[in-house]
């Protein structure tokens, strides 16, 4: 039967991964009961992820703990928007709007570093590369431009982001998929 269900999950979820001690990741579309959550997971990773790279100042006017759920939830649904599950507990998510403009990247606290990000990011280009997008863009922070560049991304260049009156560095960065 496991081998049934591994097959069901993987017919269903296209990136679908289980290890061998067991842990089950898989990747989904974005569904409006996701909002509250993502919102947390956003605020959560923000402020613990990024600590090492931005002050605390910079860091409570990048999330300051409200957002604003119907602009989020539009937003989401507009954008291709892929949420990662990790043994049933929402692990990360990200979106990109059809252009290939990647808007956010999380991944919670306790997943960082086995592959969430580099999996989300990836369906992500794939599925929005399929509709004739010839690049990719973002504006990574200081503590995501390592990923990024992993990625094949380049630095465009650094930018000052200024929320809530505070300013924040961060890069613009690009992944060409082709040539036009």
């Amino acid at each position: 039967m496991r081998g049934n269900s591994t097959k069901i999950l993987a017919e269903k979820w296209p990136f679908y991964a289980r290890n061998t001690t067991g842990v089950m990741m898989f990747i989904r579309e974005y569904e409006p009961d996701d909002c509250v959550l993502l919102a947390q997971l956003f605020y959560d990773t923000v402020h613990t992820v990024n600590v090492k790279d931005y002050t605390k100042e910079q860091l409570d006017a990048w999330a300051p703990g409200h957002v604003n759920l119907d602009e989020w939830n539009h937003s989401f649904l507009e954008h291709t928007t892929l949420v990662a599950v990790w043994n049933g507990v929402i692990a990360g998510f990200a979106d990109m709007d059809k252009s290939g403009y990647l808007d956010r990247l999380f991944v919670n606290k306790d997943y960082q570093g086995v592959g969430i990000a580099i999996a989300l990011v990836t369906e992500l280009e794939r599925r929005v590369g399929q509709n004739s997008a010839v690049c990719f863009e973002t504006y990574a922070s200081v503590t995501a431009k390592p990923l990024f560049e992993k990625l094949g991304y380049t630095v465009q260049a650094e930018n000052i982001a200024v929320r809530r009156g505070v300013s924040l560095v961060n890069f613009r960065m690009a992944k060409v998929i082709s040539e036009t």
